[in-house]
């Protein structure tokens, strides 16, 4: 109980150190809300997340805002359950003037608030994760999975594969086996393995694991008996860290184990006896202990005291995750100012046509000092994605390094499944496409 209001009296100050943020009533403010998950068994995984989406907000803030309008931001703790989630939304959507957008920072969540947004013209943002066919932005007009889905995280996982055999043509015959989270999350990854082994050649099985991932007992005799080539993990929380604990005791190699970015972070692996060897392909982007921003948080906020977790974490792939997921909300009210007016507050509607016309190029990563472990980013009225890049790391037993060249996910694959699935969505819904005009508004 000491533990649980201890964590609890944290969680508020950081909620009342955002809400003050601004240094004063007549500033302008742009309210983020964000749902993050502190407590609960992800919280390994939410915390260092959610510490990065702020330490950004403060950073922006340090240096005058979004063309001096300040960021407004405040936290609700979801625990990563869905109906949590919808609660802290609709809690928080008309605040401050109101939300500019939404991370769900779940896929549950994500299910849960897409058409919620719709109807509410609020953005929901998944960078990374979320609805895989809301790519399609002439069906999903107000989602945007920036810069990747899972089924771009399967197919590059499954590309890493390929490479690590010595090509795709290697891949016939083998097998390989999907050991998922047993939500929508990791059921995202089915329908691209799917479609691969079909293409491949190669015999593809999966095995749910029930929250929180702690049984896997019978998982892993499935696994022993099977021996797999390969077994992509598709886990979340502590399920990573069972998952190469049980490998070790059935003595499955640890290096014909490759993760997903939810399984390649430091609290995956670290004070795991055996996981080195163990890779994770991780969508945009990797860890970055020294990227330019990472220095820059430090320099600027943990040096005044003023940073939201420790310093040893900055840096770290989930940590630069959050940074990079804020940087997108605001490179989008960004975008958002040259259209309606620089310097001013963007509604809903307004930041959405900056999240739809994004154009984060090669100079203005280096900019934002994120050019080492990201690729530029672009979206359009028809593609709320634009390209879809990640790399794979492998863990060396106190550090993860980079273990592959750039892998893109292949359009070829993807958009097939993306246009099917928004297409039966919109037969569901009985609706139709965006009209032509609104994608030239």
């Amino acid at each position: 109980m000491k533990k649980t209001r201890a964590l609890a009296m944290v969680t508020a100050a950081l909620m009342m150190g955002a809400v003050a943020a601004p240094s004063s009533a007549q500033d302008k403010q742009q309210f983020f809300p964000l749902l993050t998950f502190r407590t609960g068994p992800y919280a390994p995984s939410g915390t260092p997340w959610a510490n990065g989406f702020v330490d950004y907000f403060k950073l922006v803030n340090a240096k005058g805002g979004i063309n001096g309008v300040r960021v407004l931001w405040e936290e609700c703790e979801t625990g990563y359950a869905t109906d949590r989630g919808v609660e802290c939304y609709e809690r928080m959507k008309d605040k401050n003037g109101g939300a500019t957008l939404f991370q769900t920072m779940s896929t549950g969540i994500t299910f849960a608030l897409t058409e919620r947004g719709a109807v509410d013209g609020v953005p929901i943002l998944t960078p990374g994760y979320g609805l895989s066919e809301s790519a399609d932005g002439e069906v999903f007009k107000w989602s945007f999975p920036i810069a990747g889905t899972h089924w771009a995280s399967a197919d590059t996982q499954i590309q890493y594969v390929g490479a690590k055999l010595g090509g795709m043509d290697k891949l016939k015959g083998k097998k390989i086996t999907l050991l998922y989270h047993d939500s929508p999350y990791g059921k995202e990854a089915i329908p691209v393995l799917t479609e691969r082994s079909k293409q491949h050649g190669f015999e593809f099985a999966a095995i749910p694991v029930s929250h929180p991932g702690l049984d896997q007992k019978a998982a892993w005799l499935q696994i022993r008996q099977t021996r797999p080539d390969y077994v992509l993990l598709w886990g979340w929380g502590v399920m990573n860290s069972t998952a190469l604990k049980e490998a070790q005791s059935t003595r499955y190699p640890r290096n014909q184990i490759v993760g997903v970015w939810p399984s390649g972070s430091d609290s995956d692996v670290k004070g795991v006896a055996g996981a080195e060897g163990y890779s994770a392909v991780l969508i945009l982007p990797g860890p970055g202990f020294g990227s330019k921003i990472a220095k820059d948080v430090l320099s600027t906020l943990h040096a005044k005291g003023e940073g939201s977790g420790p310093k040893d974490e900055v840096g770290s792939a989930l940590y630069m995750r959050g940074l990079m997921n804020a940087m997108f909300a605001v490179e989008g009210v960004r975008r958002a100012q040259e259209k309606f007016g620089k310097g001013q507050v963007m509604t809903a509607a307004q930041a959405r046509w900056g999240y739809e016309n994004l154009n984060i190029d090669l100079k203005r990563l280096q900019e934002l000092g994120i050019d080492d472990v990201m690729r530029p980013v672009a979206t359009t009225c028809k593609d709320h994605m634009g390209p879809s890049w990640a790399r794979a790391y492998t863990w060396k037993g106190s550090a993860w390094e980079v273990s592959s060249d750039w892998l893109q996910a292949d359009p070829k694959v993807l958009n097939p499944l993306i246009k099917a699935s928004a297409d039966k969505y919109l037969a569901d819904k009985k609706w139709s496409r965006r009209a032509a005009q609104d994608c030239q508004s």
